[in-house]
């Protein structure tokens, strides 16, 4: 495998991960995690319009991709953000994004050259 294809492939794991991001209501679950910090899934449904059997399945979702974190409190469960797996998809964004600017600026050299 070449340098630059080393460099392009995306961390291991990282498809769980970007088809967890792919739904629109666990981009709102991440959304509200991030900004109130851990919660339970009362509090959680509270803004949603769908069941708590539904955030439910989103949150395993999550889990699965390592998202996501539940701890007890009492008789609750607390959700909260893995931190790590946005920091790891956000290199990867970013390390995308790099490549396309590099790209274009070789294209716009190439036009007008």
């Amino acid at each position: 495998m070449s340098r630059s294809s080393q460099a392009s492939a995306p961390p291991k794991g990282s498809a769980p991960l970007f088809a967890a991001l792919g739904d629109e209501t666990r981009l709102r679950i991440v959304s509200r995690l991030s900004g109130d910090g851990p919660m339970s899934i009362t509090r959680l449904t509270a803004r949603f319009h769908v069941t708590r059997q539904a955030i439910t399945k989103h949150l395993r979702v999550m889990e699965r991709a390592g998202l996501v974190r539940s701890t007890r409190q009492g008789r609750e469960r607390l959700w909260q953000l893995e931190q790590q797996r946005l920091a790891d998809a956000r290199r990867y964004l970013a390390l995308i994004s790099k490549q396309w600017d590099e790209a274009l600026g070789r294209l716009r050299k190439f036009v007008e050259d």
